[in-house]
C-alpha cells in the first residue's frame, strides 16, 4: 500500500510539473510568432499548444510534428477560428518549410506526423490536430522544402500524412483540394478522426487517390462528412486497410465506392483478431447517379493475393443507405467466399425500385435481420448463385423519411421502421450497440433509447421532446462573442419579440452530452457586450431586438468544440438541417458551435 500510495504521488507531481513548464505558442496576427515556422517545432514537449489564429489569408505553410506528448498532457495543435467561425487555412500552394526541421516524404503532405531525421522521435505519441482547413497538396502545386529548394507534390500526396505514430486524433478538420484528403500508413496506431470534413480530393484520371486512404492498427471515424471527390477523380470515398477499423456517425456521399474497406499489406495485421472484424453502424450512405461503381460497400481485398483479405465479418447496422442510380445498385462486393457480412436494422433505398437493388455482388454471405429493404429486391446482378441468408425483414416502397428531396433521412411519423429493430449479434452488442447520431453537418448527439430500436440511422423521437411544434421567427439567430473564447462567452439571442420568448439556452459537448442550462424567459436584457469594438471592426452591429446570457464554463471542462441550443417555450425539438454546421435555425431551434480554449 505505501507503494502504491508514492507511486500515485510521483504521478501526480510529475503531471504537475509537466502543465507548469507546458509552454503554449500563439501564431497569427498580433501574435508572438507571425509564422507558423518560427514555432519550434523540433522541441515541443509534453503539454505544449500551438495556437494558429485565423487570418483573412491562407498560412502557405508545412511542417511535420515529430515530437510526444502523454496521456494527461498531448502535443496539441489548435486552429482558432474567426469570430464568424472560420477555420484558419493551410495552403500548401507556394508553401514555405521551417528550414531547422529535416524531414523525409516531404512531397507526400502539407502537415506530416512521424518519420523525421530532426526531431528524431522514433514513434511520436498523443497529438491532436484540430481546426484546421489544410488544402492543395497535389500537381500541379510546388512548396520550398526544409533545404530551401523547389519541390512538386506527387499526385498521392495529402493535407495530413501520417506516416508513423499513436494516439493520434485528428478533429473538426477541413481536408480539401489533395491527392488524399487524409493518409495514414502502417506503422501508425490508434488513430481518431472525427468531426472533420473530407471532400473535393483525388487525381484526375487515377483510381489510386482518394478522400481517405488509411491503414493503422486500430482506426476509428465518426461524425465527419465525407463529400465527394474532385470532378473527373475516380477514387474512392473512404478506403480503408486498417486493422481494428470502426465507421460509425458519418455522412458519406458519392465516390467511386462509398466505403472500401480491402486488405493490409503488414503481415503484423494478418494474424490479429482486430483485422477480422470491421463495424460499419449509425451512417449515412448517399450514392448519387452515375457515381462509378454501382456497389455502395466493398469488403475483404483488391490485391489479388487472398491470403492477405480480411477473411472476417462486416457488421453492418443500422444505416441509412440510399441510392439515386438510375441503374443498378449493389449494396456490398465480398471479396472472397471467406468474406461475410451481417447486415441488420439497415434502411436500404433506391429510388429506381427493388428490381435494381441487389445484397451481393458474388462471393461471400450475407445475413439479412430486421432492415428495411425496396419491394422486388434481388440476391444479385451478377447472374450467378450467391448465399443470401433472409432472416426476416421488412419491404415496401418508402422506408418513411421527413424529407427524401431535402436529404432528411430522420423517420416520420407512421415509419415503418419504427421500432421494427432488432438485437445485436451477442458478440458485439455490448461494444457497439448504437447511442448517438450524425446531424448534418459534422455534428452530434445522442440516440433515444426507448426500449425498442428503430431501423437506420435515427431513432424516431431523438430530436423531439413535444409533439405540438410552431415555427420560429424568420429573423431568430444565435451569436457568440468572442468565439473562441476563454474564460467566459455572451451569447446573443437575435428577433426577440413579437410573441416570441426564449425559454433556455443550453450548452451540449461534441458527444451530445447536456452540460450547461441556461434559463432566460421574458426578462432577458438587451445585449451587452465587453467586447464592442471587436464586433464593431468585424461588422457586426447590435440589434434592438437582440438579447444575451452569459456563460462561463467550468474549470474541469475541457477545451474543444461546444454546441449552443436555444429553444423558444413551448418548442422544444433540437436538430439541424443546415449544411453549414455553424449556426442554424430549423424552425424549432438554433444552433451555434462555439470554441473554448483554457
Amino acid at each position: 500500500m505505501k507503494i502504491r500510495t508514492l507511486s500515485l504521488i510521483c504521478i501526480a507531481v510529475s503531471a504537475f510539473i509537466t502543465g507548469l513548464y507546458a509552454v503554449t505558442y500563439s501564431v497569427g496576427p498580433g501574435e508572438t510568432y507571425i509564422d507558423i515556422g518560427d514555432v519550434p517545432w523540433e522541441t515541443l514537449s509534453p503539454g505544449d499548444t500551438v495556437l494558429i489564429h485565423w487570418r483573412s489569408t491562407p498560412y502557405r505553410e508545412k511542417w511535420v510534428i515529430n515530437r510526444s506528448g502523454t496521456a494527461s498532457a498531448p502535443i496539441v495543435v489548435r486552429g482558432v477560428p474567426s469570430i464568424s467561425g472560420d477555420l484558419p487555412i493551410i495552403d500548401g500552394e507556394n508553401a514555405n518549410t521551417r528550414l531547422e526541421l529535416d524531414y523525409w516524404s516531404e512531397v507526400r503532405g502539407i502537415v506530416k506526423i512521424g518519420g523525421a531525421s530532426f526531431p528524431s522521435t522514433e514513434n511520436p505519441e498523443y497529438i491532436i490536430v484540430e481546426n484546421l482547413s489544410i488544402r492543395k497538396a497535389r500537381p500541379p502545386y510546388t512548396f520550398t522544402d526544409d533545404r530551401g529548394d523547389t519541390q512538386s507534390y506527387t499526385t498521392n500526396a495529402s493535407a495530413i500524412f501520417v506516416e508513423r505514430g499513436t494516439h493520434i486524433i485528428l478533429r473538426n478538420c477541413e481536408f480539401t483540394d489533395c491527392g488524399n484528403g487524409l493518409f495514414c500508413a502502417n506503422s501508425s496506431s490508434d488513430i481518431v478522426v472525427e468531426y472533420c470534413h473530407i471532400h473535393g480530393n483525388g487525381y484526375e484520371g487515377s483510381i489510386y487517390e482518394h478522400n481517405n486512404y488509411t491503414e493503422a492498427f486500430g482506426i476509428l471515424f465518426q461524425f465527419n462528412h465525407f463529400g465527394s471527390l474532385r470532378v473527373g477523380c475516380p477514387g474512392n470515398n473512404l478506403k480503408d486497410r486498417s486493422a481494428g477499423t470502426i465507421v460509425r456517425y458519418n455522412w458519406i456521399e458519392n465516390g467511386n465506392r462509398q466505403l472500401d474497406l480491402v486488405d493490409t499489406g503488414s503481415p503484423a495485421f494478418y494474424g490479429d483478431t482486430l483485422y477480422r472484424k470491421t463495424f460499419v453502424y449509425g451512417n449515412i450512405l448517399v450514392e448519387g447517379d452515375g457515381e462509378g461503381n454501382s456497389q455502395i460497400i466493398h469488403y475483404g481485398g483488391d490485391s489479388g493475393d487472398e491470403t492477405r483479405y480480411r477473411k472476417g465479418t462486416l457488421y453492418l447496422h443500422n444505416n441509412t443507405i440510399v441510392s439515386t442510380r438510375s441503374g443498378n445498385t449493389t449494396l456490398v462486393r465480398l471479396s472472397s467466399n471467406d468474406e461475410a457480412c451481417d447486415a441488420r436494422n439497415n434502411i436500404i433505398y433506391n429510388t429506381a425500385g427493388g428490381s435494381f437493388m441487389a445484397m451481393l455482388n458474388a462471393d461471400g454471405t450475407i445475413s439479412l435481420r430486421n432492415n428495411w429493404l425496396p419491394s422486388g429486391w434481388v440476391d444479385s446482378h451478377s447472374g450467378l448463385t450467391v448465399t443470401v441468408n433472409d432472416f426476416g425483414n421488412i419491404e415496401g416502397i418508402l422506408p418513411g423519411f421527413v424529407d427524401l428531396a431535402l436529404q432528411d433521412f430522420e423517420l416520420a411519423t407512421g415509419s415503418p421502421c419504427i421500432d421494427a429493430g432488432t438485437g445485436l449479434a451477442v458478440e458485439i452488442a455490448l461494444e457497439h450497440m448504437p447511442n448517438m447520431e450524425y446531424i448534418r453537418h459534422c455534428m452530434s448527439r445522442g440516440r433515444l433509447n426507448d426500449g425498442t430500436i428503430d431501423i437506420g440511422a435515427y431513432e424516431f423521437g431523438s430530436g423531439t421532446g413535444a409533439e405540438e411544434i410552431h415555427p420560429l421567427p424568420a429573423s431568430f439567430t444565435i451569436s457568440a462573442f468572442p468565439n473562441p473564447f476563454n474564460s467566459a462567452v455572451t451569447i446573443a439571442i437575435d428577433g426577440v419579440g413579437a410573441g416570441f420568448t426564449p425559454a433556455r439556452v443550453e450548452i451540449y459537448d461534441v458527444n451530445g452530452r447536456r452540460i450547461a442550462q441556461l434559463p432566460v424567459g421574458a426578462g432577458l436584457a438587451p445585449a451587452f457586450f465587453a467586447d464592442t469594438e471587436t464586433r464593431a471592426r468585424d461588422g457586426v452591429k447590435p440589434s434592438p431586438t437582440e438579447k444575451a446570457v452569459v456563460w462561463h464554463p467550468s474549470p474541469s471542462l475541457p477545451s474543444g468544440v461546444y454546441l449552443v441550443s436555444c429553444r423558444p417555450e413551448g418548442r422544444t425539438r433540437l436538430d439541424s438541417r443546415s449544411s453549414s454546421g455553424t449556426e442554424t435555425a430549423d424552425g424549432t431551434a438554433a444552433r451555434k458551435r462555439i470554441v473554448y480554449l483554457k
